[in-house]
C-alpha cells in the first residue's frame, strides 16, 4: 500500500505475463478527503507488488467514483472496443443509485475510459446492488454476472457485456448483508469439476466468522444450486473481507484448473478507520497474505484449503530450524523476528494431554502484550487470542479440534500489521490485523498443565 486509504480488492487478471491487481484508493484520506479511485499494482510471484500508480481516478465522470466490480480480458472483442481490451464492470452510485457500468481500456490495464454514461446493468429499484462480479460461461459461449443485491446474489447472462438479463438468483437471509460475490470452476483433488460459489457476509449474529463464506455446487448458467445449505468460511479470523479469488496461469496464459488464488482485505467495517499506521505510516490498509487454493473431496461435498503462496520461501532470509522442542510450562527463544513463517507439529500424549499448548508471537520484550495462538484442548478448539496486544477490538476467534487424535499441524505467518494461522494444512485459517509496538517481536512457547513437543519447529524470516 503506497499510502492513505486502501479497501477491497479487486480480482486479478492475467496480461503479458503479469497479474493486474486493482484496489480500491483514496489519495486524499488522511486529509478527511471521499472517494475512492481505481490503483494498480502488479506481480508475477504473488508476494511482491509493484505500484503502477492510478488507473481510474477519483470522480472521472458525472456518476461518481468507481466501487467495486471485475475485470476481464476480451479476447473475442465482444463488447467491440478491440481484441484483447480489458474491460472492468464497476458499481457506481449516480444520486445514491447503484448501478454497474462498463469501463475499458485499450492500453493493457493502465488507464481505462468510461464506455457509457448509461448503465450496462441499471439498478430497478433496490437499495443494494453492487459489486459484479463477470466471468465467460464457456459452456454456453456468453458472460455471466454475479451481482450482490442485499440477501441474494443476482445473475445475470450477456453477450456483448453491455447489455444484461437476469437468469436467476441465490438467496441467504441468515448471514447478514452479501456483498463481493465470488463465482468459479475448479478441479479437485478426486478428479471431478466442481463450482463454487464465495460471498462476503457477516454470519456473527449466529457465532459464524464475518468473512468469505463458500458453497460448492453447480452452476447451471442461470443460477447457483449448492451441496449444502450451510456455508463453509475460507477464514475464521476477524480479518479476511472483501476477498477475490483468481485462477493461476503457466507462462503461455493456460489456466490450471486445480489452483486458484485469494486475496482479502485485512479490515473489517466494525472499525475500519482504527488502524495505528496512520499516525506512524501515513496509511491505513492491508491484504493478508495471497492464498493458494485446492478444492478437496471432503464430508458433505469438498472443501477449499488454503496455503501461503510458494513463492514465499523465497523471500526467507535466515532459517532457523529447531527441530524437536519438548515444553513443560514456558520456553523463550532466542530469535526476535517483526516478519516470519513459523511452521511446527505440536503433538502430545491424548491419556495425558495438556490444557493448553501454544505460542506467544509479536511478545513484548518484557512480557505483557502479545497474540496467543494455539489449541486449547480442555475446550477443544483452536484459537488465536488478539486480546492482550494492540488492535482494533479484542476477541478470540476459535474453531473445534479433536484433543484426541495428539497432533495438530500449524504454520503461522507474522508480519508488521498481521498474524495468520493455518492449521492442519490450510484446512483451517484465523486471521487477524494487530499492530504490535516496535520491539514487540519476541516468540514464547507454552504447555500449561502437562507437556507436548513442538515437533520439525521451523522460524524463516521473511524481507521483501
Amino acid at each position: 500500500m503506497p499510502d492513505n486509504w486502501k479497501n477491497d480488492p479487486q480480482r486479478p487478471i492475467f496480461v503479458d505475463g503479469e497479474y493486474l491487481y486493482y484496489y480500491l484508493y483514496n489519495a486524499d484520506y488522511v486529509d478527511g478527503g471521499a472517494g475512492t479511485a481505481w490503483r494498480l499494482a502488479t506481480t508475477t510471484d504473488h508476494v511482491k507488488f509493484r505500484d503502477r500508480g492510478v488507473a481510474i481516478p477519483k470522480f472521472s465522470n458525472s456518476n461518481g467514483d468507481c466501487w467495486s466490480g471485475s475485470l476481464v480480458v476480451d479476447e473475442h472483442d465482444t463488447a467491440g472496443y478491440g481484441k484483447g481490451a480489458i474491460i472492468a464492470l464497476v458499481t457506481q452510485a449516480p444520486q445514491g443509485r447503484q448501478a454497474q457500468y462498463l469501463w475499458y481500456s485499450t492500453d493493457g490495464g493502465r488507464s481505462f475510459a468510461a464506455g457509457d454514461l448509461a448503465p450496462a446493468l441499471p439498478n430497478p429499484g433496490v437499495h443494494d446492488f453492487r459489486d459484479p462480479k463477470v466471468m465467460w460461461d464457456a459452456d454456453r459461449e456468453r458472460w455471466s454476472m454475479a451481482n450482490a443485491e442485499g440477501d441474494r446474489i443476482g445473475f445475470y447472462a450477456s453477450a456483448d457485456l453491455k447489455s444484461w438479463t437476469r437468469t436467476g438468483e441465490f438467496v441467504r437471509t441468515d448471514i447478514g448483508l452479501l456483498e463481493c460475490p465470488d463465482v468459479f470452476r475448479m478441479t479437485a483433488d478426486d478428479g471431478t469439476s466442481q463450482w463454487v460459489l464465495g460471498v462476503s457476509a457477516n454470519g456473527k449474529g449466529r457465532g459464524l466468522p464475518a468473512t468469505y463464506a463458500y458453497w460448492t455446487g453447480r452452476f447451471n448458467g442461470t443460477t447457483f444450486l449448492p451441496d449444502r445449505d450451510e456455508p463453509r468460511w475460507l477464514d475464521w479470523g476477524f480479518d479476511f473481507y472483501g476477498a477475490v479469488t483468481y485462477p493461476d496461469h503457466d507462462a503461455s496464459g493456460s489456466e490450471n484448473p486445480s489452483l486458484r488464488r485469494a486475496i482479502g482485505w485485512a479490515n473489517f467495517w466494525d472499525y475500519p478507520h482504527n488502524t495505528p499506521t496512520l499516525a506512524t505510516d501515513g496509511y491505513n490498509g492491508d491484504d493478508m497474505i495471497v492464498r493458494e487454493l485446492t478444492l478437496v473431496a471432503a464430508d458433505e461435498g469438498y472443501r477449499l484449503h488454503s496455503a501461503p503462496p510458494a513463492a514465499l520461501t523465497e523471500y526467507a532470509t535466515r532459517t532457523h530450524r529447531l527441530g524437536d522442542v519438548t515444553v513443560q510450562g514456558t520456553r523463550d527463544l532466542d530469535i526476535r523476528s517483526g516478519a516470519y513463517d513459523l511452521t511446527a507439529e505440536l503433538v502430545w500424549d491424548p491419556a495425558a494431554a495438556p490444557a493448553n499448548i501454544g505460542l506467544e508471537v509479536c511478545r513484548a520484550p518484557g512480557g505483557g502484550r502479545h497474540v496467543a495462538a494455539g489449541a486449547f484442548l480442555r475446550g477443544s478448539y483452536a484459537y488465536v487470542n488478539r486480546r492482550p496486544t494492540i488492535n482494533p477490538t479484542g476477541g478470540e476467534s476459535q474453531t473445534p479440534i479433536d484433543p484426541a487424535a495428539g497432533r495438530l499441524k500449524v504454520r503461522l505467518l507474522v508480519d508488521r500489521t498481521s498474524v495468520e494461522l493455518f492449521l492442519d494444512d490450510g484446512r483451517t485459517v484465523h486471521s487477524h490485523r494487530v499492530f504490535p509496538l516496535s520491539g514487540d517481536d519476541g516468540i514464547r512457547l507454552y504447555v500449561h498443565e502437562g507437556s507436548a513437543t513442538f515437533q520439525d519447529l521451523t522460524i524463516r524470516e521473511i524481507a521483501l
